[in-house]
């Protein structure tokens, strides 16, 4: 029964109602219950419908047992128990209905921003389409006041956007020529065209949705096991009910046994909560994957964090170059030459300084390798190089002297990571790169900490003095540096071999085997988004800590919602039966009861819809100092 059918449903079984209590006020009996039984077959025939759907698929629903109890009250002549339960019924489920769309509102709201149209430069010029027409490669223009289309990079113009249905940030992004937009963001001011290399099914957005979609329809244990129950359970009553008129010879106190027994609220008291959580964090920028990761984020007590891009901002610039036997820039040139193809942040941040320097970086490197935990070797203009940390240049057979190792170890011990050159096995300079603390991440981590959280600790690769230095200014409980992808991923094993209940939060490329390990992985921002939302169990759709405060505080939320409609739902039939089987609760008074407990259960769950957390965890919490800069993971 669909939602209108069911609104229809109770008013016109409402207005027959209404014209038998008319009858019965002039005693007109024969036609009261005419009306009466009229109701009650014609609300019993949708209820009916129902049940016999459902046991077509070889399932007890609590239809099936209405459907019972009506046709035993129209045997014995109880019509008025029949018509009520049977309005209270179809009521019920039209409210309920009503208040379940609320949990999806989140979910709505994220459809309904899908962009429908986009404006493509053509040829013989601008060409307005819809988005199911626009393709790869196409150049599309995007005003003030609408939403982009596609994925892709900006290649005209500049604008502020608002990337709320992205990122959950609802403060609009300042764009320009080269950084990329996603689809369902709007334009606040200005204008751009993007260069389309992502459309329709395969945009961020749509992804972000699909997600969604799929994880509020996952269930989690709880949900499984009540499934399980009420297969069990349903049959059961009937049962149960033929017993106690075999005992009592009382027909309307097993019909009313029957229906009150229904697990309406119970079977329903988990997967709303659920829904309603998973649509909050959906809000929020939080994606979670499902019902059973939501479980287990609410149980997680140690959080790791990666450092570069979790912890820190992961937006490294050069701080300082000291060169041997060559000048600066003709150092960073070849360094930035062979970093071309590099996708790490720190080969990024030396081509970034150089064309910054308006340096040349035209060469292309030959024979490029990169190393894992180490750095990268190339051969560039007849020489080759070797570019990254101390355990490569040892590798490699180059030979740091002691000014040299003074020198960046000083470096280091400042917040910078130092980025070792060595050209034909010869040490020929040192790159010093720095990295911020995210505004928000002491913050976080104080909430995540008095959310639950009992130790929150850093796995690395930098070198261990940025690494500590990071870490004693979050007040970390431990940091472990200088480490591998699979240092990291050991790690997570041993930690959860002591017992502990561990989350990893990473960038979902270095980070997945360990994002893989871990009882729940969370993968920062957008950048990387496949990997991102294949890899962890969570998207933060922003770069900010703050989310994953939020999420967690969310989970607990969430499980503590279901578990509270759980007791409740529990408790109402255990009351119920006490009544019917004491005499003190009959049919239509007990169905009414039902039906309550079943919106009081709904009504509960939906105010997850609109949880935040207590305590405001943002850029300025806590005065947090965030003066000092700090380095880039070289992992």
């Amino acid at each position: 029964m669909k939602q209108f059918k069911n609104s229809h449903i109770a008013a016109f079984t409402s207005l027959l109602l209404l014209i038998a209590f008319g009858f019965h006020l002039v005693q007109l009996t024969p036609w009261k219950n005419g009306v009466l039984v009229a109701s009650s077959m014609f609300a019993g025939t949708f209820i009916a419908i129902k049940a016999f759907k459902a046991l077509r698929m070889k399932a007890f629903s609590i239809e099936l047992l209405v459907t019972i109890a009506v046709i035993g009250a129209l045997i014995i002549g109880e019509y008025v128990e029949s018509a009520v339960v049977t309005f209270l019924f179809i009521f019920g489920a039209y409210l309920e209905s009503r208040t379940l769309e609320k949990t999806r509102a989140s979910l709505r709201s994220l459809i309904d921003q899908t962009p429908t149209e986009a404006t493509v430069v053509r040829p013989e010029g601008h060409v307005r389409l819809p988005v199911e027409e626009v393709v790869k490669g196409d150049r599309v223009l995007v005003r003030p006041g609408e939403k982009v289309a596609v994925d892709g990079a900006i290649v005209s113009g500049q604008a502020l956007i608002i990337e709320a249905a992205i990122t959950g940030e609802s403060v609009p992004a300042s764009k320009k020529v080269g950084d990329r937009v996603f689809s369902g963001t709007l334009i606040d001011s200005g204008f751009v065209e993007v260069t389309a290399d992502r459309v329709g099914d395969d945009t961020t957005f749509a992804k972000i949705i699909e997600l969604v979609e799929n994880a509020q329809e996952t269930k989690t244990k709880t949900q499984k096991f009540l499934d399980r129950f009420a297969q069990i359970y349903t049959p059961s009553i009937v049962v149960l009910s033929i017993l106690v008129y075999a005992v009592s010879r009382n027909i309307e106190l097993a019909l009313t046994f029957l229906v009150i027994a229904c697990p309406g609220a119970l079977v329903i008291s988990a997967p709303v909560s659920m829904v309603a959580g998973i649509g909050n964090g959906a809000r929020n920028g939080v994606l979670v994957k499902g019902g059973e990761i939501m479980e287990k984020l609410s149980r997680i007590d140690l959080v790791i964090f990666d450092k570069t891009g979790t912890l820190t901002k992961g937006k490294p610039e050069v701080t300082e170059i000291r060169s041997w036997g060559l000048t600066e820039n003709t150092l960073l040139q070849r360094v930035a030459e062979a970093e071309q193809l590099s996708e790490h942040h720190l080969g990024q941040t030396i081509v970034a300084e150089a064309k910054k320097r308006q340096l040349s970086v035209g060469e292309a490197p030959q024979d490029v390798r990169i190393i894992k935990g180490g750095g990268l070797v190339a051969t560039v203009a007849g020489q080759r190089l070797a570019i990254g940390n101390r355990k490569l240049m040892a590798d490699y057979g180059v030979f740091v002297d002691d000014e040299a190792d003074t020198y960046a170890t000083a470096r280091e011990k400042v917040g910078n990571t130092a980025v070792l050159v060595a050209m034909d096995q010869k040490l020929a300079g040192v790159i010093s790169i720095a990295d911020q603390i995210k505004p928000e991440a002491k913050g976080a981590i104080q909430q995540l900490r008095r959310a639950g959280v009992k130790q929150a600790i850093m796995l690395t690769g930098d070198n261990r003095h940025t690494a500590q230095q990071v870490g004693d200014t979050l007040g970390l409980d431990a940091v472990h540096a200088e480490l591998l992808p699979q240092d990291k991923l050991r790690w997570v094993n041993q930690l959860k071999q002591q017992g502990y209940r561990v989350a990893m939060v990473g960038d979902g490329i270095n980070d997945a085997p360990a994002l893989a390990a871990a009882d729940v992985g969370l993968a920062m921002g957008v950048g990387g988004t496949d990997i991102s939302m294949e890899t962890a169990d969570i998207v933060l759709m922003s770069d900010r800590l703050d989310q994953f405060a939020h999420a967690y505080s969310l989970a607990k939320a969430t499980v503590r919602n279901m578990q509270q409609n759980t007791v409740l739902a529990v408790s109402t039939v255990v009351l119920l039966l006490a009544g019917v089987l004491s005499g003190q609760i009959f049919l239509a008074s007990g169905m009414l009861v039902h039906e309550l407990s079943v919106l009081l259960v709904t009504f509960n769950a939906v105010r997850l819809i609109r949880y935040r957390p207590g305590k405001k965890v943002g850029p300025h919490a806590a005065g947090v100092s965030l003066a000092p800069q700090f380095t880039g993971d070289s992992a």
